[in-house]
């Protein structure tokens, strides 16, 4: 059992690195984090692991009048909706189309920030980990499943420091493996896990990025699994 709350996302990387290493990941593992926040989680298990270290881009969509409300979450050539809360909250078409529309404006600038002109990582037949910083309603990280799962991974894994129960339960039906440390009851946010969850920005991934494949050679031959 982990002790919580994680004093930082580098300790929760930690923490997860870990427990990853207790399973039987291909030797041909990729970790992806979500960015920002699942960076520098991610970066701290691909280091121990001796894996690469990418990102994937995946935007929520938040409800109009609370943006911090998932109503969906977009990735490439990935969307989707929850019709149910849209119907719910009586969220007019116009008003869905023009969050979406900016959400797919500003996943694509992540992608070029982050990446450059390099090419997105073959996942085809790979092992890949998905790492983010926390669950909460899981909508995220659903599409980021949905995004990979088109690439043909030949394992695909979901791993987080924390998450709600419910949202833990949902993603385990769709991967592998789903490893979260710890399911906390009553949930509240990600942040309240974390005693700093301070604001990762865009130069923090880009450096997490670059420094990762700067070392990437260090790590021939020591992969997961391996």
């Amino acid at each position: 059992m982990v002790e919580l709350p994680f004093a930082d996302r580098v300790s929760a990387g930690r923490s997860l690195a870990d427990a990853l290493s207790q399973q039987s990941l291909p030797p041909d593992t990729i970790v992806l984090g979500l960015p920002r926040g699942g960076v520098p989680v991610a970066a701290e298990v691909a280091k121990r692991l001796g894996c690469p270290l990418d990102v994937l881009v995946v935007r929520k969509l938040g409800v109009p009048w609370q943006p911090e409300l998932a109503m969906g979450a977009i990735a490439e050539g990935v969307q989707n909706l929850d019709q149910e809360l849209i119907r719910a909250l009586d969220i007019p078409a116009d008003q869905v189309d023009a969050v979406v529309a900016r959400e797919r404006h500003e996943l694509e600038r992540r992608e070029l920030l982050y990446r450059g002109s390099s090419p997105a990582p073959v996942l085809r037949g790979r092992g890949v980990v998905i790492v983010d910083d926390g669950l909460a309603t899981g909508s995220t990280m659903l599409v980021a499943v949905k995004a990979v799962r088109k690439m043909k991974p030949a394992h695909l894994v979901v791993a987080v420091p924390v998450g709600s129960a419910e949202a833990c339960q949902r993603l385990k039906r769709e991967v592998e493996v789903c490893l979260c440390l710890a399911n906390p009851r009553p949930f509240s946010a990600v942040g309240a896990w974390y005693e700093d969850f301070r604001q990762v920005n865009d130069s923090d991934v880009r450096f997490l990025l670059d420094q990762s494949h700067s070392a990437a050679p260090t790590h021939e031959g020591n992969r997961a699994g391996g």
